[in-house]
Parts: structure tokens; C-alpha cells; sequence
């Protein structure tokens, strides 16, 4: 078996490597631009799916899965209420659904 030897870094050399590491997209995602709203005292980041200009998605934040928190509300009844104030425009009910991660899709009318 052979051992290949790799020249370590140090130096300007291992500072450029890190920050080219660290280098992610503004959005965090790297798809569109994402909003955070406030409904119902859960916050919401709201985001455009790429593959048609008119559905958005909505995600919960965990809120750190706080005993103490608010009361329960319908996640599907949050999330459509954080598509609309998000985008400004009024969801579809009718087109909209669930995945069994938590996100709410639907598309808009404005």
C-alpha cells in the first residue's frame, strides 16, 4: 500500500482556502430569495420554487422545539396565511398541499 504525502498549507495559502470554504450563497439556500415572516408568533421563511414563477413554499421555524411556546395552531393554515404576507397576493386554496416534512406549497393570485 502506498502513502501519498499532501503538502500542508499554511500561511496567506490556508487563509484563502478557509474563506473560499466558507464562501455560501446570500440566501442561504442557494435558490431564490427567501422573507421571514411573523404569523401567528411563529416565524416563516417564505420562497419562491424555482420551477414556476406563480407557487411558494413555506417553512416553520422548530423555534428550537420549545416546551413554553405558543399554543399549537394548523400548520397548513399558518403557512398559507405567511404565503399571503409574504407575497402580497392571495394563495389558492385549492392548490394547496403539504409534504410530510411540513412545508405548505401553493400558488398565488395577485
Amino acid at each position: 500500500m502506498k502513502l501519498r504525502l499532501v503538502p500542508m498549507l499554511s500561511g496567506p495559502a490556508l487563509a484563502l482556502g478557509l474563506l473560499a470554504g466558507c464562501a455560501v450563497s446570500p440566501t442561504g439556500f442557494g435558490e431564490g430569495d427567501f422573507r421571514i415572516v411573523h404569523v401567528m408568533q411563529r416565524n416563516w421563511a417564505v420562497v419562491q420554487v424555482a420551477e414556476d414563477p406563480t407557487i411558494w413554499r413555506a417553512t416553520r421555524d422548530s423555534n428550537g422545539y420549545d416546551p413554553y411556546g405558543p399554543p399549537p395552531r394548523l400548520r397548513t393554515t399558518q403557512g398559507l396565511a405567511a404565503i399571503a404576507q409574504a407575497t402580497g397576493c392571495r394563495p389558492v386554496t385549492a392548490s394547496a398541499y403539504r409534504n410530510i416534512s411540513g412545508q405548505v406549497f401553493a400558488q398565488v393570485a395577485c
